[in-house]
């Protein structure tokens, strides 16, 4: 249930803070006091769309705060996954409007709008006009349907639809093997000829062109290379006066003069490692001299080589990377075309048997709808009976269409609130206070029907009076008994029924301001009066105090 509401900095209001009660809140004032702001900030603590305009004129940013209690719901581990704090029976929705966005949290933690959607499931059932509207429309009375019914199918019907979301997975498969298949023969041949001329180069690996590059480098000037490297040699260890004849000498002088000081024994062997690695270096260039040769024949496959790189790089990309990846789609494309042609029989033949299955299951679906529409319908119509429509007839109508998401039903809510009529769809009832207590009968069996704890009506009683208006304050009275009720109302009688009683008031002096309280006593009775009679007055207090005696 909603335990608190605060606001701050939100349209007319400065702040706010409104402590709700189990059963019956009522909510009363003048028209155009503000009274649905506090209804549109609870529905805002839960909504994705919320407008800067809600900003209090003057001010940086709105807070809405809607604290909740949790009697019902074990909801340990849907807050350890979002990393919330659990603060035991309490959960604390709070929301920030500023002119650059909009900041939503529970319990303190940042959330998103998947998480507060799915706790407005949970806790708060809103009826609104927008709602009212929704509920009129046919493509919404299946969900309702199937929402009053879900203890009783609700599982066959929850794999049936993972059974379509499936179906309907492999007719997009087959969709996209029969268009791979009708690639024309031209388009078949032009792959093969990309894949054949790119196999056919046996491509090495993706720097093949840059190593022979390096290797055309050096045939080019093998003589050059040959020369510098031998001379090298020589100046190194080739003849009289080289480097390691030299540095032999001064390792003997070294060596001999270590023997008269120790300190010297390190210099001694540095020189042999010195010497050691020149004769390594100058074995390598002598071999390296020797070995290299003007291999005309190499020279020219390389070039061939690399022009036939060349061309391959100019056809497919610019890059022998590129080549590859051309080879791989290519290969990928044709192995598809030649998969789907295959795999078309199968694909339908699967699709044929999922159909069958699912036209099976549907049909038990169906047979449940109708016996549960039919639950529904008595129920409705007893319930607009103690509305004060007792000549109306309700029938909820399901007529066949194709293997859908939701089973192979239409259903639509067909209603008659005079004898003289025949059934009609819901949406063309004329009358606001039909649509009024049509809406509460079905909120009614819902709401008993579910763990929601919080029924919210905004002016629920639009179009009604007397023995209609008395019969619908009894209905909400009766509901409030299982569920806490906030309601925004104009007639006395609903009024009198509150276990808690609000009053919005408005003023307009420098500035316009919105102000709540909670009336109790003699301000309690003036308020009800005040609905009764329009002023107040010896003969509307009276009538207000005896509906309170009641």
């Amino acid at each position: 249930m909603i335990k608190q509401l605060k606001l701050k900095n939100y349209i007319l209001i400065d702040e706010l803070c409104a402590n709700f009660d189990t059963g019956l809140n009522v909510i009363t004032g003048e028209t155009g006091a503000g009274k649905s702001i506090l209804l549109n900030a609870i529905d805002l603590v839960f909504s994705n769309r919320v407008s800067k305009e809600v900003i209090k004129t003057g001010s940086d940013k709105a807070v809405i705060e809607v604290t909740l209690e949790n009697k019902h719901n074990n909801l340990s581990v849907l807050l350890e996954e979002y990393g919330i704090d659990d603060f035991g029976s309490e959960i604390v929705i709070s929301k920030e409007i500023t002119q650059n966005g909009v900041r939503s949290r529970i319990n303190g933690t940042l959330v998103n709008q998947e998480l507060l959607k799915r706790l407005k499931t949970l806790f708060v059932d809103i009826h609104s006009q927008h709602q009212t509207y929704t509920f009129l429309q046919p493509q919404y009375h299946i969900n309702l349907l199937d929402s009053y019914a879900k203890d009783f199918y609700g599982t066959i019907l929850d794999e049936y639809k993972e059974k379509f979301k499936e179906y309907t997975t492999i007719k997009s498969e087959l969709e996209i093997a029969k268009n791979s298949a009708n690639a024309t023969e031209s388009q078949i041949d032009f792959l093969k000829f990309q894949i054949n001329e790119i196999e056919e180069a046996q491509i090495q690996n993706e720097n093949e062109d840059n190593e022979l590059e390096q290797e055309l480098e050096i045939l080019n000037n093998a003589e050059k290379l040959k020369e510098l490297t031998g001379s090298a040699y020589w100046s190194i260890n080739g003849d009289d006066g080289s480097i390691i004849e030299s540095l032999t000498k001064i390792k003997s002088d070294i060596s001999k003069a270590s023997g008269y000081d120790s300190k010297l024994e390190a210099i001694n062997s540095d020189f042999s490692n010195v010497t050691e690695s020149l004769r390594e270096i100058s074995s390598f260039l002598r071999d390296y001299s020797q070995n290299l040769d003007n291999d005309t024949k190499r020279l020219n496959d390389i070039q061939e080589r690399l022009f036939l790189l060349d061309k391959l790089k100019r056809k497919y990309g610019g890059s022998i990377s590129e080549v590859l990846n051309t080879y791989n789609k290519a290969s990928e494309e044709l192995a598809n075309i030649e998969f789907s042609t295959k795999n078309i029989d199968e694909l339908e033949n699967k699709i044929k048997y999922m159909e069958e299955e699912l036209t099976k299951t549907a049909s038990k679906i169906s047979e449940h709808r109708n016996n549960y529409a039919k639950v529904l319908s008595s129920l409705i119509q007893d319930k607009l009976a103690l509305l004060e429509l007792p000549k109306a007839k309700f029938d909820i109508k399901i007529t066949s269409k194709q293997i859908s998401t939701d089973g192979a039903d239409d259903v639509e809510f067909m209603i008659s609130t005079n004898i003289s009529e025949d059934l009609k769809p819901l949406a063309k009832v004329a009358s606001g206070g039909e649509i009024s207590r049509v809406m509460l009968a079905i909120k009614s069996i819902f709401a008993q029907n579910d763990d929601i704890d919080t029924v919210i009506f905004d002016e629920i009683d639009t179009g009604i009076s007397g023995h209609a208006a008395q019969s619908v304050a009894e209905e909400i009275a009766l509901l409030s008994k299982s569920h806490q009720v906030i309601v925004i109302t104009h007639q006395p009688i609903i009024a009198s029924k509150a276990d808690k009683h609000f009053y919005v008031k408005k003023s307009q002096e420098d500035i316009t301001k919105v102000e709540v309280y909670v009336l109790n006593g003699d301000n309690r009775i003036k308020a009800i009066a005040e609905l009764a009679g329009g002023e107040i007055s010896e003969q509307s207090v009276e009538f207000a105090k005896s509906l309170l005696a009641k």
